[in-house]
């Protein structure tokens, strides 16, 4: 499921749309203290009050929010395991009968509870309904609508959401003239910040894939390992900045501790290169240690074989055959992603603009020397250009 599949997936949580029909929602309450159910209930989501939808599809999207390999990551399932949590879900998605639907939800919620406890109350929501994704965009010319033929899905998505204390107010009441202290008992549930969820099954390709789950963080590379494999009986991942401290290590291992700005700039315009060429397939382009040390030996690195970063893969990862995905080593090319820090000060540049700083001796000092294309200006002044090397004397 790549983010153009769950940005299409995500647009759709609008009420009234007739691409998205959420059939039933099912809560469930767990009591922090005792790790235990104390209430569950189920609804057609249509009989909820139209505020209540909104606030919902709200929360949806905010599970379906963020970028692969950083909040959201597509886990697979992993084969032989005991009540797997694939053979439930698949069993919940093709059921017709509520009761049945929602037990094997219990079941699910049974397996976050199992060895975990939490620091505030839960609402664990499910929804079940069904996507619909149009076959071909509407023909004006011939008045066809989209709508006539679409691809259909059903699918289960699931939120968990903390509660929060209610606030202590002091109130004025109009009436009485006098004021009030407001003591609201019932905990509020944070519908605005989801700690955890899921989707399945995955789209890829319009179609319905059933060995894969789309899991969801509750925070940026905050992964909760429990969920993944005790709930979800999902395979490990590797996050975005996982990768990067991989690549990093390898290049290390490879080429040393010290690389030109001109070389990493080389660097990182061979990985563009590749992105931008596989930028029509479906799945993210991948790098493997012959395609790094085709990329290191392109971007001039020296004193590259494939035998060497065969090795540094093997050292650093402990597996040969792994692949790195492209987007996650490569910084954003188009912004200042790229942080250079010193004690004097910091600077944010674009990978493209790297080769255009440069790390310099003169006389006895370092110095960070950066090439401009027009003067610079500081505070509403422009710096005056300083000569920092003189014509030799001719003797």
């Amino acid at each position: 499921m790549n983010k153009k599949d769950i940005a299409n997936f995500r647009k759709q949580f609008k009420i009234n749309n007739d691409l998205l029909k959420i059939h039933e929602i099912y809560y469930v309450y767990i009591m922090k203290e005792s790790s235990d159910i104390y209430h569950h209930q189920s609804f057609p989501f249509e009989m909820l009050e139209q505020e209540q939808q909104e606030l919902f599809m709200d929360n949806f999207k905010k599970v379906l929010s963020g970028q692969l390999d950083e909040k959201l990551f597509e886990l697979k399932f992993k084969r032989d395991v005991e009540e797997s949590s694939q053979l439930i879900l698949h069993q919940a998605l093709l059921s017709r009968d509520t009761e049945e639907w929602k037990n094997h939800m219990l079941t699910l919620v049974e397996k976050m509870l199992k060895d975990k406890q939490y620091e505030m109350d839960i609402v664990v929501t499910f929804i079940r309904g069904e996507y619909r994704k149009p076959m071909k965009k509407t023909n004006e010319e011939t008045e066809e609508n989209a709508r006539d033929s679409v691809y259909s899905n059903p699918f289960i998505l699931c939120s968990m959401n903390k509660t929060l204390d209610p606030k202590k107010e002091l109130l004025f009441d109009y009436v009485e003239k006098q004021f009030k202290y407001n003591i609201v008992v019932d905990p509020i549930i944070n519908l605005k910040a989801p700690i955890s969820g899921f989707l399945f099954p995955t789209f890829t390709d319009n179609a319905a894939d059933v060995n894969h789950v789309l899991y969801s963080a509750g925070k940026k590379y905050e992964l909760s390992y429990h969920f993944i494999e005790e709930v979800l009986n999902a395979e490990e991942t590797m996050t975005a900045e996982d990768d990067k401290i991989v690549f990093e290590e390898i290049v290390k291992k490879v080429a040393g501790d010290q690389i030109s700005t001109a070389t990493l700039s080389n660097v990182y315009d061979e990985i563009h290169r590749t992105i931008e060429e596989n930028e029509e397939e479906e799945e993210i382009p991948k790098l493997d240690y012959k395609d790094v040390e085709k990329v290191l030996r392109t971007s001039g690195v020296k004193d590259i074989d494939t035998e060497k970063v065969e090795q540094a893969f093997e050292t650093v990862i402990d597996d040969k055959t792994y692949e790195l995905k492209a987007s996650n080593i490569l910084p954003k090319y188009s912004s200042k992603s790229i942080k250079v820090k010193t004690k004097v000060a910091d600077l944010s540049i674009s990978p493209p603009e790297l080769r255009h700083v440069r790390q310099v001796h003169f006389d006895g000092k370092l110095y960070l020397m950066i090439e401009l294309e027009e003067n610079t200006m500081i505070e509403g002044f422009e710096m005056l250009p300083e000569a920092l090397f003189k014509k030799a004397e001719e003797e």
